[in-house]
């Protein structure tokens, strides 16, 4: 796919992106893992994750957030990151103008962030959360959480412990008006090694629950 590069808060922000020509498409974004640990938009998750939303029809982005690779700015805790996450949906809102439905997945880090900007984006009516570190970071802000969507974990994880999961999973299932899937991966832990087919097949069998309609 091209390299695009596009304005962000703080500067340009690289990008892949594939858009379905002549046809109105849902969107979706892609989020990467954590900078400081060397998470960028092309992490085999990422990459497979993007592919998985172009086959089931999607107009899609993946993207680096500040400070990677040729994205400029620096990392911000997750503030600024947020924000590069907005500007990038609206980004490819601008390039798929009548877009009929839109999505966000994310991965480790890219999971936290996606989950905040379901709370500033009402248009976000689906998400892929894999490994959300639950025992890192507040997921107090979903209260409620506005839109269904599903959770995968390795059962294996050393970096994000099963009983955090579970908590974070528990509290969303008992809010009313959205369904909340949980998959637990077999073997897998955290990079989801010699799992990734396992977990992508789960993400696709989950969106093929979810995108009913004449134009799927």
């Amino acid at each position: 796919m091209p390299e695009i590069i596009y304005s962000g808060p703080d500067g340009r922000l690289e990008g892949r992106m594939n858009v379905v020509e002549n046809k109105r498409s849902p969107v979706a974004i892609i989020l990467h893992p954590l900078p400081q640990f060397g998470g960028n938009m092309n992490n085999p998750i990422i990459f497979n994750l993007y592919h998985t939303f172009i086959k089931k029809g999607f107009s899609v982005l993946r993207f680096n957030f500040r400070g990677v690779g040729k994205s400029q700015g620096e990392f911000d805790q997750g503030v600024g990151e947020l924000s590069d996450a907005a500007a990038s949906l609206d980004w490819i809102q601008s390039q798929v103008s009548d877009s009929k439905g839109c999505w966000v997945a994310g991965y480790s880090f890219g999971a936290w962030i996606a989950m905040q900007l379901l709370m500033r984006r009402p248009e976000i009516e689906g998400f892929i959360s894999i490994s959300p570190p639950a025992n890192m970071y507040d997921f107090n802000f979903l209260a409620p959480c506005p839109s269904s969507g599903i959770i995968l974990h390795g059962e294996e994880d050393k970096v994000v412990p099963k009983d955090d999961i579970l908590r974070l999973v528990e509290k969303l299932q008992t809010q009313r008006n959205i369904n909340i899937d949980y998959k637990n991966i077999a073997g897998a832990n955290h990079f989801f090694e010699n799992k990734t087919e396992k977990l992508i097949n789960e993400v696709s069998k989950y969106l093929d629950s979810r995108l009913i309609g004449p134009d799927f």
